[in-house]
């Protein structure tokens, strides 16, 4: 009797954390607007606890990162490499380019181009998944940009942004090391030596994901809830263009590629979705003297997640209706 009470008690758990995580955009925009609303709701919450949160959720990717998963980066290399060129040319030009359209402040022009330097969401997984995508090519993407990122990000923000202000290359470079490699190391050791665990463990992932994801956003918007409410509506036109020509600009590579549909939307997603969290966390820890530099990764984590909702569900229905003819 008691085992199936426990089996219904887990059966409810994973049939929340499902919903948690199919609604992951709702949870995030409604996480935003009490934030800004009511900032008091977060900022009891310091801003260094952005870190050790994306560090939970690097740690669950390492987790759920399987050996075939990283079998795709060496046995893709062609479309692997494809997809990280174009995540790490894109991205920094459009934000480079709207900066400059739109004379940006230079606060909020470093804050677009953190989030355009930095690599592919984790929530792209999930996204490309509900697009009818190509989900190995999508986690071989992230998996690639995400080890990539130490080296290139720091770089590109230089390249980009160091006429702007200084950067401290080599402690960006630290920084994701301990917030994203090092918890991803520990997750694939965990996942190797303490397999029971994992997998019980793993289906409850991606819905802690979106919960902690949501606590990030709650964080950076409330402690910048004042200077939101002043300029938010120029940088958030920024922010919506910069997803927007991403996830185009992404998904038109693949077409001139003449790739499969499914590699198409895998690629234009992973482009156009941003680890925005990480950006604010850089923007954190070594931009402080510019605080508006947080605001563009705040933005952009709660609005790519409401855009690739809007794709997923677009493509979803567009490959049921190509289904039935």
């Amino acid at each position: 009797m008691e085992t199936k009470k426990e089996m219904s008690a887990d059966g409810i758990l994973k049939k929340i954390c499902n919903y948690i995580s199919e609604y992951m955009g709702v949870l995030v925009v409604l996480v935003a607007a009490l934030s800004l609303g009511i900032p008091a709701a977060f900022t009891w919450m310091d801003t260094r606890t952005i870190n050790p949160m994306l560090g939970v959720i690097m740690f669950g990717m390492g987790l759920t990162l399987s050996p075939s998963d990283l079998h795709i980066v060496i046995s893709r290399p062609k479309e692997i490499l494809i997809g990280c060129l174009a995540q790490f040319t894109v991205m920094p030009l459009l934000a480079l380019g709207l900066s400059w359209a739109f004379s940006l402040p230079k606060e909020l022009a470093l804050g677009v181009i953190l989030v355009g330097c930095c690599p592919g969401g984790t929530a792209s997984n999930v996204i490309t998944y509900l697009a009818k995508g190509d989900l190995a090519l999508s986690v071989g993407m992230t998996a690639a940009s995400t080890l990539l990122a130490p080296l290139l990000t720091p770089l590109l923000v230089w390249l980009l942004a160091g006429t702007m202000v200084n950067v401290n290359t080599a402690g960006m470079l630290l920084s994701i090391v301990y917030v994203v490699i090092a918890p991803i190391v520990v997750g694939l050791l965990c996942q190797r030596y303490l397999p029971r665990m994992t997998q019980h463990i793993v289906p409850y992932l991606p819905a802690f994901s979106s919960l902690t994801i949501a606590f990030v956003v709650g964080i950076v918007v409330s402690h910048n809830a004042d200077r939101l409410l002043v300029g938010g509506l120029l940088i958030a036109v920024v922010v919506i263009l910069h997803n927007l020509c991403g996830l185009g600009f992404g998904y038109l590579i693949g077409r001139l590629l003449r790739l499969p549909e499914a590699k198409q939307r895998a690629i234009a997603i992973e482009v156009g979705m941003q680890n925005s969290g990480l950006a604010s966390s850089l923007a954190t820890i070594h931009f402080a003297a510019y605080p508006l530099a947080t605001i563009p990764g705040a933005l952009f984590s709660v609005w790519h997640n409401i855009s690739g909702a809007l794709f997923a569900r677009f493509f979803a229905v567009k490959s049921k209706k190509d289904g039935q003819r």
